[in-house]
């Protein structure tokens, strides 16, 4: 008798990390501003860097932005480590969203968004984009919100429809990787609700995407945070998925301050605890 074992079925293969980052320090003029940071981030992960002004948030996004180089340690960005490559042509892989962005000019919101795909603040003379690319803008623009201001003017826009337009603009060159630096800088509450229905939108139309958003509110999360990372003083505190990493205690610690953590409706708020008098 032949006895022959049932097949297995492969187990799925795991996401393909877009970040590698491994023991980063960074010191600049003596002073140490990242101290052995490691992250992984993977395709489809959402990522909130969050903790105290001055933790190092903003400093390692640039390290994961190709913007600067570590000190000590290592970052590997799809598959290629800062030092052994052009972070120039790196940069133009990623998308980066800086709500400072220095337009000076009066573009229309699709010209804005299409420059997205030259990886410049102004138009490239002599270059034009094709119908296929001014397509790719407006469809953009439509699930971010925008569809009604394609022909307005970057002046007159308000800072919430600014934010839409420079996600609709880093999403141009189709990038694995979205940085997301304080996106809701200087939003009133409903900019600020427009504009992470739209991150939830864009997180559910495009699931290979990987996100790397950068707040010290955790209001400002959008409920399709995946993952956090909790920084103080340059140094993780804690990191994982959002559920494990964004409690009453961690956080409480990260900040330095006692904090009550809730969720409700995949959103997180935070309030202070009152400290017993002694």
């Amino acid at each position: 008798m032949t006895i022959t074992s049932a097949s297995v079925p492969a187990s799925p293969a795991a996401p393909l990390p877009v970040i590698r980052a491994h023991g980063v320090r960074l010191v600049r003029d003596g002073d140490v501003l990242l101290d052995s940071v490691s992250l992984t981030v993977r395709s489809g992960e959402h990522w909130a860097l969050l903790g105290a002004n001055g933790a190092g948030k903003s400093t390692l996004l640039g390290l994961l932005g190709a913007v600067t180089h570590p000190t000590d340690g290592s970052v590997e960005i799809l598959g290629r480590t800062i030092g052994q490559v052009d972070l120039r042509e790196l940069r133009t892989l990623l998308g980066h969203v800086n709500p400072r962005h220095p337009l000076r000019s009066p573009l229309s919101v699709r010209e804005v968004v299409l420059t997205g795909l030259t990886n410049s603040v102004e138009p490239v003379p002599r270059w034009s984009a094709s119908n296929e690319q001014e397509a790719q803008a407006d469809r953009l623009l439509k699930m971010l919100g925008m569809e009604a201001k394609t022909g307005s003017r970057w002046p007159s826009l308000s800072q919430g429809e600014r934010g839409r337009t420079l996600i609709a603009r880093a999403l141009m060159p189709q990038p694995r990787l979205l940085l997301l630096d304080e996106p809701a800088t200087g939003l009133d509450l409903a900019a600020r609700e427009q504009l992470l229905d739209a991150l939830d939108a864009l997180r559910e139309e495009h699931p290979e995407l990987a996100t790397v958003l950068v707040t010290h509110h955790l209001e400002e999360l959008p409920a399709s945070t995946t993952h956090a990372m909790l920084l103080r003083a340059g140094r993780s505190v804690a990191s994982g998925p959002a559920d494990e990493v964004l409690t009453t205690g961690r956080v409480s610690d990260c900040f330095g301050h006692p904090v009550r953590i809730a969720r409700t409706d995949g959103r997180w708020t935070a309030r202070a605890q009152r400290v017993p008098r002694g």
